[in-house]
């Protein structure tokens, strides 16, 4: 792949983790309770190539 593409790629990925981070951050700080432990889903698609990626795993408050 090119130095562009990866580029691109890496600066969409960027993006995606810091604003999921603060999404995730905020809707704990809101509603969540200290030691409770949430399932989590990521869903990237890329619907021109009918691509589907998904991440799953578990996040624990630990505040």
């Amino acid at each position: 792949m090119s130095d562009d593409f990866n580029m691109s790629m890496r600066k969409f990925l960027k993006q995606v983790g810091v604003t999921s981070q603060q999404a995730i951050e905020k809707a704990v700080r809101d509603q969540g309770a200290p030691g409770k432990s949430y399932a989590v889903k990521a869903v990237v698609t890329i619907e021109e190539l009918d691509m589907t990626h998904e991440v799953t795993g578990t996040i624990t408050n630990q505040d």
